[in-house]
């Protein structure tokens, strides 16, 4: 038996998993709010390490649907959910869900949408975080730091977006294939023929 042939295309189910997956996000995100400024006392940019949940819909709809677009979709959608919910960032939450999303959607265009491995979401989340520092910087959020400072603050920032974004999506992704619900949203291959010998 052959590969089956898969469309990179999104067909409807592929939207709306991806929107069912940004509405559960969104949610969290908007209680993630109050978890970050609670990390702020703790000093050395701590809440940096738990920053990279805002990145998490993306990566964790990629690996679920791993067609182009999805973590687009994904980030924009979740953070249109927590702007209603009355985000503390209002609207600019739409504008950081949208780069966010792109920041890891290159990283897995770079891969041509093919490899859902722990390394490819990690470097997505990388992706996602890089974009939320551009974004920082041009809203006047970081505010002006040492030269260390400036290490740690972007360094936890990376880090949490890998733990979070990146590693803990993927595990959480693949604990819910594991369930087979996501058997219905890609086709079966050669290899899943094969497990079954």
């Amino acid at each position: 038996m052959g590969n089956a042939v898969r469309s990179n295309k999104l067909r409807l189910t592929d939207i709306l998993v991806t929107i069912v997956i940004a509405v559960v996000f969104g949610v969290i995100y908007k209680i993630w709010g109050p978890t970050y400024d609670l990390m702020k006392p703790f000093g050395i940019h701590a809440e940096q390490m738990i920053y990279g949940m805002w990145f998490m819909a993306g990566t964790f709809a990629f690996i679920v649907i791993r067609k182009p677009g999805v973590a687009i979709l994904a980030e924009v959608a979740a953070a249109t959910v927590s702007a209603f919910l009355g985000s503390e960032w209002g609207m600019s939450t739409l504008v950081y869900g949208l780069l966010q999303g792109l920041g890891a959607e290159v990283f897995f265009a770079v891969f041509r949408y093919r490899v859902a491995n722990l390394m490819v979401t990690c470097l997505a989340a990388v992706g996602a975080a890089a974009a939320s520092l551009i974004l920082d910087y041009q809203y006047g959020y970081i505010d002006s730091l040492s030269a260390w400072n400036y290490t740690l603050f972007i360094g936890f920032r990376f880090l949490g977006s890998i733990i979070i974004a990146g590693v803990f999506a993927y595990y959480l992704a693949k604990a819910l294939e594991l369930t087979g619900v996501t058997r219905s949203l890609r086709p079966v291959s050669k290899q899943d023929y094969e497990a079954l010998d």
